[in-house]
């Protein structure tokens, strides 16, 4: 697959399942096996101002091409979103998803694992 060459959105996409692949287990290997509470904690993780705000804790690691990337996936979203979310955390959410996206089919999993791991710690540090 050519991803250099998908478009933000298609990016984020992927990008999307990944993450949230990568947050269900690692709640999952922290020993929680309800599923209510699973859905409750995922939620800290992979909702648009979860996203909008471990954007805002790591854009100064992130190189001029994932940013790129970010700009991307940032741009591609669609007018319409849904009511209950903030337009512009959507918009951060679409290009933080991009660039994991990115990543992923690049092949990049030193730097996906790197990132992902930051977003959780983010995450779990945040007051």
């Amino acid at each position: 697959m050519k991803y250099n060459l998908l478009n933000g959105a298609n990016l984020s996409y992927i990008g999307d399942a990944y993450y949230e692949l990568e947050i269900r287990k690692y709640l999952i290997g922290k020993n929680i096996t309800k599923s209510k509470e699973l859905i409750d904690l995922s939620i800290k993780f992979v909702s648009a101002s979860a996203h909008a705000y471990i954007f805002e804790n790591i854009k100064d690691e992130l190189t001029e091409e994932e940013m790129n990337v970010f700009t991307r996936g940032r741009n591609a979203t669609s007018k319409g979103h849904r009511k209950n979310v903030n337009r512009l955390e959507h918009a951060i959410s679409s290009g933080f998803e991009a660039v994991i996206g990115f990543l992923y089919l690049k092949e990049d999993y030193n730097r996906l694992e790197y990132l992902i791991k930051k977003s959780i710690e983010i995450v779990e540090n945040k007051k």
